[in-house]
């Protein structure tokens, strides 16, 4: 049977149009990505939502939306003065605070949304400050654990909230032999070289050539618009390999 070109038009609509609307009733049609972290997969809090998932480029109403949290408590914890604080990225917090001299990004996000929640979450993955602000919150709602307040005690900053200068709010602990191969805020992409993390393996990373050395790897991630917790945690990868 051959079509002519009136019928075969309708028959092409039909076949793509109707596909859509099928998909979409079955659950397979979607216009746009979701937002969602993975979850926890056993234990007593296995279904809900885990916080370590949250990503860079989620929003505060991202985040709100899979946690009992709202977008107005995040802008409040870390300071970000706007109307629609739903819109704010995670991954501004990094510009943000690029000069206040603390990691203040991502993980930190992570660590104040577990613990306002109520969720667990690893301390000892990594070291994560939080500004005073969100302190206070989590002070003031009462359901810390513990440990919780013990590790907010030495890992809180005070931070100018004009300037964004900060002062640390405890006294610093001196770097170890073991801590001088971490990937920090002031981590520079020579450091990187230096630890023995080959070049080539840095511009796969970073999806191009290496930049200056003397450049920190922070700084870049921020002008680049790349998430620095995701970035750091993949060099951190590399430099555990080669590190003496």
């Amino acid at each position: 049977m051959i079509l002519t070109s009136k019928p075969l038009a309708v028959f092409l609509f039909v076949f793509l149009f109707g596909g859509i609307a099928i998909s979409s009733v079955m659950g397979w049609w979607a216009t746009e990505s979701t937002k969602e972290p993975a979850t926890f997969t056993e234990g007593e809090f296995a279904g809900l939502a885990n916080p370590a998932d949250i990503r860079g480029s989620y929003t505060f109403g991202d985040i709100a939306n899979s946690f009992d949290v709202t977008p107005e408590i995040l802008a409040q914890a870390f300071g970000i003065a706007t109307d629609t604080p739903a819109a704010f990225a995670v991954k501004e917090l990094e510009a943000l605070y690029l000069d206040s001299g603390f990691e203040i990004g991502t993980n930190s996000v992570r660590m104040f949304v577990a613990f306002y929640t109520g969720l667990p979450f690893d301390l000892t993955a990594e070291e994560t400050v939080l500004p005073q602000a969100a302190t206070d919150i989590l002070l003031a709602e009462g359901n810390l654990t513990p440990e919780q307040v013990t590790y907010l005690e030495t890992h809180t900053v005070t931070v100018n909230e004009t300037a964004v200068v900060a002062e640390p709010a405890v006294v610093e602990t001196p770097v170890s032999e073991e801590s001088e191969y971490v990937v920090k805020g002031k981590t520079t992409f020579g450091d990187l070289m230096t630890w023995g993390v080959p070049k080539e393996t840095v511009e796969t990373l970073i999806g191009t050539s290496m930049p200056d050395p003397a450049m920190k790897v922070k700084d870049y991630a921020s002008a680049n618009g790349l998430d620095f917790e995701t970035l750091k945690t993949a060099l951190q990868a590399e430099v555990d390999k080669v590190k003496p």
